[in-house]
């Protein structure tokens, strides 16, 4: 289990991503401290105008005074709350971006886990929640700070002891408070931000196998792990808001004693003469009238523990290397003339899957990996394509090893259908489109006719641009199925990898897509894998893939 970092390493980090903002951050400190000072100046010179009446002067000045505080106080909040909201979402934006970028580099190794649930939560709802930081965190600190001192030095002219005991009061407020509910709340963010990410990988897993739940009766399984899932996170989140009230609690405590301690300090100084009556009212409003600047501090409490804890997933991802490096050398590519896998070995996570395989590739052929499920076959064409390096033994393509080819030649030379068909809600077009983004709509056709979908995209009311629905909803699984098939026939690679194409397809299309493979292995290296034999039939060879894994 890693250590997890300190909330104080972890903000460091996050404020390093502010870059070039800085002085934004700094504008929006200052015109907040004075934001505050004028919301507190409204009353205390309401104060001074109540000391002018009891000695027979003039109210008048003090109302004009008080109404232009009122409205400079609300343009400064506005411009610093316009501020730092900017300054939220720009970086915001940045994090997006790196986030992006590094994904592109631990892709596909990192889309290939069971986690993408996680991630997706990662990428959405865990950045959004830095908004919590960058806007709600950093600038009322430092603000805080800063009408920290002022208050201080302008109670200080009233009495030190009546500032002496502000300043305790804002200590504990501002300081003490969240620094105890941070504590509380410590482990608690981040396991409810663990426990969103496995909710959002369970729901994700049977939304993307609604086929499967529906073929193998597991309705009332599924909805039972849901159940327990959301009762898992609810529990915590229950434990969260006993942690706010007791915080709310202790706030309105401490600011209610702190309020009524400084009028009774006042009363004995007054008493002992060491202040004037003026000193009561002013020192008694001052106190009461400065308080939102430290309240909203013992508030972070509560959410800077969500903050944290998805900065710190955050920088867990942006400091994760990547399984396998990517070779960017810039040279011209190759056709593919054969391929050899010697001897190889390859354990995940500790788990040993293949141990010893060998296979010769040789082009125009068209093998056939079969055994059981878990045996290893899907993991050889992902080795094949790079997604993660052997432990031991050698891939080689055109007798140089596939660690000294370019990677985006790799990718050129290589095509794969995994038993998984990503769809996006763009239009059916667009989807196919993907595997060659200049293809031309005569391409597009020609590779959905080989895959036997063109005839039902050309039976639907916007044929070849209707929107295919969020992760293909409006598709069936064979349909969806079809539609990789066709991404496979328009990449056109010379090496082509077939993860059970037609595991979700009624025997007819399964001949017709068979029969579209037989034909384009005349000129290509074809790698099937299949757990029905009857799907092997158009194989030149069939090789049997051993059972190496414990489950």
């Amino acid at each position: 289990m890693k250590n997890r970092r300190s909330g104080f390493l972890i903000m460091k980090n996050m404020l390093s991503l502010v870059g070039d903002l800085y002085p934004l951050m700094i504008m929006a400190v200052l015109i907040g401290s004075l934001g505050h000072l004028c919301a507190s100046f409204v009353t205390i010179f309401a104060g001074f105008g109540l000391l002018a009446i009891i000695k027979g002067g003039n109210f008048y000045f003090f109302i004009k005074v008080i109404l232009s505080i009122a409205v400079f106080r609300g343009i400064f909040h506005y411009i610093e709350q316009y501020l730092n909201h900017y300054l939220a979402f720009k970086i915001l934006a940045k994090i997006r971006h790196l986030v992006f970028k590094k994904m592109r580099k631990l892709a596909p190794a990192k889309l290939c886990t069971k986690e993408r649930g996680k991630l997706i939560s990662l990428i959405t709802s865990d950045v959004e929640l830095l908004e919590v930081f960058y806007a709600h965190t950093i600038s009322p600190i430092a603000i805080a700070i800063c009408y920290m001192i002022f208050m201080l030095i302008f109670i200080s002219r009233l009495s030190i002891y009546q500032a002496g005991l502000a300043f305790l009061a804002y200590l504990a407020i501002g300081c003490i408070i969240p620094l105890y509910i941070g504590k509380l709340n410590k482990d608690l963010g981040l396991l409810s931000r663990n426990k969103t990410g496995e909710l959002n990988s369970f729901v994700l897993e049977r939304i993307r196998n609604l086929y499967e739940v529906k073929q193998f009766k597991l309705k009332e399984e599924t909805k039972e792990k849901l159940i327990e899932k959301s009762r898992a996170l609810k529990e915590v989140d229950y434990k969260i808001n006993k942690i706010k009230s007791l915080q709310e609690a202790l706030t309105t405590g401490l600011v209610l004693l702190s309020s009524l301690a400084m009028l009774i300090l006042s009363i004995y100084l007054y008493k002992k003469q060491i202040i004037g009556l003026y000193a009561i009212i002013l020192a008694s409003i001052s106190i009461l009238s400065s308080f939102g600047p430290f309240i909203a501090l013992a508030n972070l409490g509560n959410f800077l523990a969500f903050s944290l804890a998805s900065a710190d997933r955050l920088l867990d991802l942006l400091e994760e290397s990547p399984i396998v490096e990517e070779n960017l050398e810039d040279r011209q590519g190759e056709d593919f003339i054969k391929a050899n896998i010697k001897n190889i070995s390859f354990a995940y996570k500790n788990e040993e899957i293949i141990k010893d395989f060998s296979l010769p590739i040789e082009k125009g052929k068209i093998l056939g990996l079969y055994g059981k499920s878990g045996c290893g076959k899907s993991t050889i064409l992902r080795l094949l394509m790079r997604f993660w390096d052997v432990d031991k033994g050698e891939i080689s393509i055109n007798d140089e090893n596939i660690k000294n080819i370019p990677s985006k030649n790799l990718r050129k030379m290589q095509s794969l259908l995994a038993q998984d068909t990503y769809i996006f809600n763009i239009s059916i077009e667009d989807n196919i489109r993907l595997a060659k983004l200049d293809a031309t709509k005569e391409e597009i056709i020609e590779a959905s006719k080989k895959a036997s979908i063109h005839d039902f995209i050309v039976s639907l009311p916007n044929s070849y641009e209707s929107i295919a629905g969020e992760v293909g909803s409006g598709l069936s699984a064979g349909e969806r199925q079809r539609i990789g098939v066709a991404r496979a026939f328009l990449h056109d690679s010379d090496l082509m990898l077939f993860d059970e194409p037609t595991s979700n397809l009624d025997i007819l299309n399964e001949i017709i897509i068979l029969k579209s493979i037989k034909e384009t292995s005349k000129d290509k290296t074809i790698l099937l894998v299949s757990h029905s034999l009857s799907s092997l039939s158009i194989a030149d060879q069939k090789i049997k893939v051993g059972d190496r894994r414990k489950s």
